[in-house]
């Protein structure tokens, strides 16, 4: 069965960093392009960013230049390094695992909380 495990959350002040991990099993990670999602109460989800199976990144705007998505297919594991974080980036952190020909083949972690607060 595969499983996305995410870990890394928490409470930080603001101008603060954390770094998400997000460790994989019984998939083939090299296949699958790699994203992280966010959801703050009340908003619908929202897609922070992904990463290829070349290793391409793409950000939403209002994180670029702040996080920072890679990725060790040795380790079959996604990071998402985050700094200067603000109060607007608190939500729940979720890791994403899409095949990169087969897109049924889609897979969710259970989210880690992210707190940005004084």
């Amino acid at each position: 069965q595969v499983q996305l495990v995410e870990s890394g959350g928490g409470l930080v002040q603001p101008g603060g960093s954390l770094r998400l991990s997000c460790a994989t099993s019984n998939l083939f990670f090299s296949n699958f392009i790699m994203g992280w999602y966010r959801q703050a109460p009340g908003k619908q989800r929202e897609l922070v960013t992904i990463i290829t199976t070349e290793g391409r990144t793409n950000y939403v705007d209002s994180v670029k230049g702040r996080f920072t998505i890679s990725r060790d297919n040795a380790k079959n594991t996604v990071y998402l390094q985050m700094n200067s974080l603000k109060p607007e980036d608190t939500a729940v952190y979720y890791c994403n695992a899409n095949h990169y020909i087969n897109h049924r083949r889609d897979y969710w972690g259970q989210g880690t909380q992210v707190t940005v607060s004084s």
